[in-house]
């Protein structure tokens, strides 16, 4: 068997020229092009076109999103003497029609589909001329809609009518640029006899004694013969963890059952439970072979009713895991630049922010194998939804038919990844067929209520039945329920970004909130690369392009309330709407967690920007770690402390998220802004794993005589944060300013840059902007709040020699103290 790639990288010349729409004469001449790629970026890179992300040129590059485009490559090809050439095309965006010498290959529609066509006939010794055209997205959208028939959607265009990227099309934070390409790498793939066409290696574990597991692998291997002639008497091998399996091949999919004794295998954990050991399965057919890692775990979603309506409760193993973690998108809208390198820091950011799951949201992409190997890795389990959105769907053909290949294919590519423990039918779409009038303007049409509640859960439970599937986020998991109701399964909150303060997330008791969230502008650096306003202003031209939501640079001014005050130049506005975000993200995941064992997780919306946006993001698209990231490390932490109202009085809240009891003491403090003890008490800890308990707070250190100065420190050492507890909100506190309640130092050493800072007052929810020292500088820790008398050092990395001094006051290092005093 032999490949010969077609990617750029592989030695292979592609040429791109626009064939129709309003400006394809101007660009009908042939300009280089890169495969996998996408046509802006080629334009880019030819100088034909500015930077998509930059200033407003996105409505300037609206004409390319309705431009046919061409691709076209001359090959050397000489026949090997094998018997099959195909042509492979792992990845088209979109509407395709591919010709090989002329002759028409095939048109395809799917963006989230492979392909492979028998091209032997078609192929000649020497000089081949492959040609792939792409139909203008949006026109083709279009044309789609008026096929099918119109359907409710968000946003500008009928996304729903093709299957494409949907934030391609643009989304509350996404730009709306619709690109084309050749996205995933193509070439011709020359075989003979049998080839493996596909394997579905699923795990079963079984007589569980503390970490030995009694494992079974069943593979299911489907071959693919050249030939009539060869298809006589295949033998597939499995092996796995030392244990070997084998028989002859029949028609369609041959499973083999692979058993691996008790104490031969380690059981694959989330990160915090376990470790995630994982084995190789190679399997052969013929001269064919193929391998992979997977990992033996179990994996169920306990929904039986109890008491108090329906829970959400993810099972690994047996054992309940707690959810922290986060909604993803596509790291950014060129998907074809986001390599190894740049998951890897993602998936990182959500770690080191004590995150245990990232939901891929259903409005993006099926990632590549990158991204699921480097969750099974870090033990990062992955919530996967199918990529259905904020819209309906026509069940008819051709979507139908594309629907379900694409989900066979998808389930049976990702099904060998112990991370993924969640399929997902859709996003808010059941929601929005009862409650966004969608009933009323579909007049009877199909919406795709078939899809989440027939089609892909038959699929599921065909191709991978060892993973639990859920409808939709929200589900109530009750047919008569509401599918947004807090007492049943999955719940959305969106309220408090939409309309209300940060303080009525304490209004909700989710059994499981799967997705909510606060924005807040990008890092300085990141923000001012791409807003160019003179002067800078929260409701500029440019920075309005670069705010995607309805109303949202209103929505962060109005959502500083009574907590900040209103800013008075851009660099209080940044830090101040980046520190709301913060403050919002962390105040419901903190009540969140407080609820537990009614709750059992939190997935907030969202870890990653797909360009430099303000957006719901705690990490921009720069990878600067916004306050937002900052607040999540601390309230995700696997140990809490934090002060909840509960019937009528503060409680002081301890949950502890680890395998090991968590026994110590608890200081709490009622202490003036400068530092004077007023009145003190002390818990005892003795939490059991995985157990939160609640320690009513004492009258007297709650007795506050000075609202204004006067707040409560909540200590218990041992790498725990601190929790705080204030009488009044920030503009009404008696901070004092940071050249009055602040010493700083700074000092270098091996590549290191330190500032070391000391409180002789309360300073709140310190932040060092490192970008602003130097764009490519970074910092280890954030949102420090110094109660009198202590310190914190700021480990500051990149900053290439700049200049230090100047650096330790606001802008660069703030507070809110900047902001009061």
């Amino acid at each position: 068997m032999s490949f010969r790639s077609l990617d750029s990288a592989d030695g292979a010349d592609w040429f791109l020229a626009a064939t129709a729409g309003a400006a394809s004469d101007a660009f009908a001449t042939e300009i280089a092009a890169r495969v996998p790629g996408q046509v802006h970026l080629d334009l880019v890179a030819a100088g034909s076109i500015p930077d998509p992300y930059d200033g407003a040129n996105e409505t300037q590059l609206a004409w390319i999103g309705r431009t046919d485009w061409r691709y076209r490559t001359v090959f050397d090809w000489h026949d090997d003497g094998h018997t099959r050439h195909d042509l492979v095309a792992l990845g088209l965006d979109t509407a395709a029609t591919i010709r090989l010498n002329g002759k028409l290959i095939a048109s395809t529609a799917n963006q989230h589909r492979t392909y492979r066509f028998d091209v032997r006939d078609s192929l000649v010794d020497g000089k081949n001329e492959l040609v792939v055209e792409f139909r203008a997205p949006l026109d083709f959208a279009d044309e789609q809609e008026q096929l099918l028939g119109a359907r409710p959607h968000v946003n500008h265009h009928p996304f729903n009518a093709m299957r494409k990227m949907a934030c391609d099309f643009g989304w509350d934070w996404g730009i709306d640029l619709s690109s084309s390409g050749i996205w995933k790498s193509i070439g011709i793939d020359s075989w003979s006899g049998v080839r493996i066409s596909g394997v579905r290696p699923l795990v079963e574990v079984s007589a569980l004694v503390g970490d030995l597991a009694r494992g079974r692998l069943d593979a299911r291997v489907s071959l693919e013969w050249a030939d009539a002639a060869s298809a006589a008497d295949t033998e597939i091998t499995v092996q796995v963890a030392g244990a070997t399996a084998t028989a002859l091949a029949s028609a369609g999919t041959t499973e083999l059952g692979v058993v691996v004794d008790a104490g031969e295998v380690d059981l694959w954990w989330p990160r915090g439970y376990g470790a995630q050991p994982r084995y190789e399965v190679t399997v052969s057919a013929g001269d064919d072979g193929w391998s992979a890692l997977v990992g033996f775990r179990s994996v169920e979603v306990d929904t039986s009713p109890d008491e108090l309506g329906t829970p959400f409760t993810i099972v690994v193993n047996g054992r309940v895991v707690n959810i922290r973690g986060a909604n993803w998108i596509p790291d950014d809208t060129f998907v074809t630049r986001v390599d190894p390198e740049r998951y890897l820091s993602r998936v990182s950011d959500a770690v080191e922010a004590n995150m245990n799951l990232l939901r891929v949201w259903g409005g993006g992409l099926y990632e590549h194998d990158d991204f699921y190997d480097i969750c099974d890795e870090l033990g990062v389990l992955v919530w996967q939804d199918f990529l259905f959105a904020c819209a309906a769907y026509a069940e008819e053909e051709p979507m139908r038919g594309e629907v379900e290949a694409e989900a066979r294919e998808q389930v049976a590519r990702l099904s060998r990844h112990p991370s993924l423990v969640l399929w997902n039918g859709c996003n808010e779409n059941i929601w929005g067929y009862l409650e966004w009038d969608w009933r009323r303007r579909l007049e009877g049409r199909t919406w795709g209520e078939g899809y989440y509640f027939d089609l892909l859960p038959s699929i599921v439970a065909e191709l991978d039945p060892t993973r639990p599937y859920s409808p939709g986020s929200p589900f109530s998991f009750m047919r008569y329920a509401h599918p947004n109701d807090a007492r049943h399964g999955t719940m959305h909150l969106w309220d408090v970004w939409n309309e209300r303060d940060y303080t009525a997330y304490r209004e909700h008791e989710p059994r499981f909130a799967s997705e909510f969230g606060f924005q807040g502008p990008p890092a300085w650096t990141t923000l001012t690369g791409v807003v160019h306003d003179e002067p800078l202003d929260p409701y500029g031209e440019q920075m309005l392009v670069h705010q995607k939501a309805d109303q949202g640079n209103v929505k962060l001014e109005r959502g500083l309330g009574a907590h900040l005050p209103k800013w008075r130049d851009i660099d209080e506005w940044h830090f101040a709407t980046q520190l709301n975000q913060a403050r919002a993200l962390a105040f419901g995941i903190e009540h969140f967690r407080s609820l537990y064992p009614r709750n059992t997780g939190q997935i907030v919306w969202q870890l990653n920007d797909s360009w430099p946006v303000i957006s719901w993001a705690a990490v921009d698209f720069s990878g600067i770690r916004k306050p937002a990231w900052h607040a999540l490390r601390r309230v995700y932490g696997d140990r809490l402390l934090t002060v909840q109202p509960h019937d009528g009085r503060a409680v002081l809240v301890a949950h502890n998220d680890r395998d090991e009891a968590w026994r110590g003491e608890v200081e709490v403090t009622r202490m003036t802004l400068d530092g004077d003890r007023l009145a003190a008490e002390t818990h005892a800890l003795e939490l059991g794993a995985r157990e939160s308990a609640r320690f009513p707070l004492g009258a007297e250190v709650l007795a506050t005589t000075d609202a204004t100065g006067e707040f409560v420190l909540v200590r218990a050492g041992d790498g725990v944060a601190d929790a705080l507890w204030y009488f009044s909100e920030d503009p009404e506190l008696k901070l004092r300013s940071p050249a009055d309640a602040l010493a700083v130092d700074w000092s270098t050493g091996d590549d290191v840059a330190r500032l070391t800072v000391t409180a002789s007052s309360l300073v709140k929810d310190l932040v060092l902007q490192a970008d602003r020292i130097a764009p490519g500088a970074r910092v280890d820790s954030g949102l420090v709040t110094l109660a009198a008398g202590d310190s914190h050092t700021f480990l500051v990395t990149g900053t290439g020699g700049a200049e230090l001094r100047g650096h330790d006051r606001f802008p660069t290092l703030c507070s809110v103290n900047d902001l009061i005093a």
